[in-house]
């Protein structure tokens, strides 16, 4: 995926530096980024920035979302409470590639105070060159949708 499969991206406010550095460098792949912030690094809630990245999402503003706070799992959880977002929180690029690749997740989360930059921008680019596998996995993720009716 590149060109234009639009990401948008989205952190608390300790994530700001890592947020702008994996914009700058899908942006530079030729994906089309939207950060929706925040740019203050005054304190802010995550859920408020998981929830609306996973909404610009699921209302089909961007393809793909990659959201960012502490540990990634805060985030995380409050991306997944939007119906048809499926996101996944990815320390190394063996997951990363699996949630794309088996669970079809079309957000992930990262942890600014669990992986550094250099190895959350490799996660971000497993994350992103992996397709889904389809086959088997479509039915599983078809009964993960189902627990949202």
């Amino acid at each position: 995926m590149s060109g234009t499969t639009r990401i948008v991206l989205s952190s608390d406010h300790t994530a700001i530096p890592m947020r702008r550095a994996i914009a700058a460098h899908i942006a530079a792949q030729g994906f089309e980024v939207t950060d929706i912030g925040p740019t203050a690094p005054e304190s802010t809630p995550y859920p408020q920035h998981g929830e609306a990245a996973a909404r610009h999402v699921a209302d089909g503003c961007s393809d793909m979302g990659i959201v960012i706070c502490g540990t990634g799992q805060g985030i995380m959880m409050a991306a997944n409470k939007v119906r048809g977002i499926r996101c996944g929180v990815c320390s190394d690029t063996f997951s990363a590639r699996m949630i794309r690749q088996h669970n079809d997740a079309n957000m992930m989360a990262l942890g600014v105070r669990v992986v550094a930059e250099g190895l959350a921008l490799d996660i971000v680019d497993a994350f992103l060159q992996a397709r889904f596998d389809g086959g088997r996995h479509t039915a599983r993720v078809d009964m993960i949708k189902a627990l949202e009716a």
